[in-house]
């Protein structure tokens, strides 16, 4: 349609801009990869490295930058669209969304969520049937969501195969009236058996004086998290963590991905850049609100307790009210920085 003469592909993230050889990506080449889970390009955590980055998009000559990712790389794009601004350069960079944590700020959904939760729902299944083979046996899932337990949300809600769900979102504790060990202590005299699923973020500030300082970081910059989850059964049954991002995507996840993609191409060939596409929806990163129905309903299909102090949810529900005035919802977000 516009004529573009080569595509190139940056291997292994960021680094890969000045560490790596490029993939010509000719319809031949990309014509199964929605077929395949991960990425043919590979990924990497850390090196951002802007002014080296920048250098090599000058040397290539190329005119149009697209990132794909999660929240972080999206912040790294807006460092580089920044950077070559700086330099007057002609070149459009526009960012991609990409993460099953659903999480990224001002989009309503980021592709690979729905897939996510799909695969999600095996890892559940298999719990739940280890869990019932054996006298008040418990089957405990750790899915992703280092921030935004959306994966463990609707995973649960989809199950109904779930007898507490814990996310970063939603504080907890352990012990005493109305604490987790006295909630699985009635279901497994109820049920005999139960399945717990928990966000790798749930749980951190019970944990911040185990293992590791909870200061200390990842290359990315990313603060390591606590293994909540081989904390309270200290033996995993099931850990999908990350094999829930390697499969390919569904239906659903196939269709968003080419709506993104042609608006990030229409908009850079009309002009724009120093944007990311996708439906509006906050100004804030994207988390569960444990104030809102979904999550009633999740309770409801769980039949756990909140875990939280009901001050908390009054406070919760006013800061939200706050914001729901300030925001508007189901606009695109595809604006012109100049």
């Amino acid at each position: 349609m516009y004529g573009v003469s080569s595509v190139l592909g940056i291997e292994g993230g960021y680094r890969g801009f000045y560490a790596r050889n490029t993939i010509p990506l000719t319809p031949k080449v990309v014509n199964d990869i929605h077929k395949r889970g991960g990425t043919i390009l590979g990924t990497s955590r850390g090196g951002h490295i802007t002014s080296k980055i920048v250098d090599s998009i000058e040397d290539r000559g190329i005119n149009q930058v697209y990132i794909i990712g999660g929240d972080g790389t999206q912040k790294g794009a807006a460092v580089i669209f920044e950077e070559i601004r700086k330099r007057g350069l002609k070149v459009a960079v526009v960012g991609i969304p990409k993460t099953i944590d659903n999480d990224i700020p001002v989009i309503d959904k980021s592709f690979g969520f729905d897939t996510a939760v799909e695969e999600a729902q095996r890892s559940i299944n298999a719990a739940h049937v280890e869990s019932e083979s054996i006298e008040n046996g418990i089957g405990v899932v750790k899915l992703m969501g280092r921030h935004s337990g959306f994966i463990a949300m609707y995973a649960t809600l989809a199950s109904r195969d779930v007898d507490c769900c814990l996310i970063p979102e939603s504080p907890f504790y352990l012990e005493g009236p109305g604490g987790l060990f006295e909630y699985i202590e009635k279901r497994l005299k109820e049920n005999g058996h139960m399945v717990i699923v928990i966000a790798e973020g749930a749980g951190q500030e019970l944990l911040s004086k185990i293992m590791r300082k909870m200061d200390e970081a990842d290359a990315s910059g990313n603060k390591l998290l606590q293994d909540v989850g081989l904390w309270i059964s200290h033996r995993i049954k099931v850990d999908p963590t990350y094999m829930i991002r390697a499969i390919p995507s569904n239906a659903s996840d196939n269709v968003y991905c080419t709506l993104l993609a042609h608006s990030a191409i229409h908009g850079a060939m009309a002009g724009y850049t120093g944007f990311t596409v996708g439906p509006r929806i906050t100004e804030r990163q994207n988390k569960v609100v444990i104030t809102d129905r979904m999550w009633a309903r999740l309770l409801s299909s769980t039949n756990q307790p909140s875990f939280v102090d009901p001050k908390l949810v009054v406070a919760e529900k006013e800061r939200e009210l706050q914001s729901n005035g300030a925001n508007e919802n189901n606009q695109v977000t595809m604006t012109q920085t100049k």
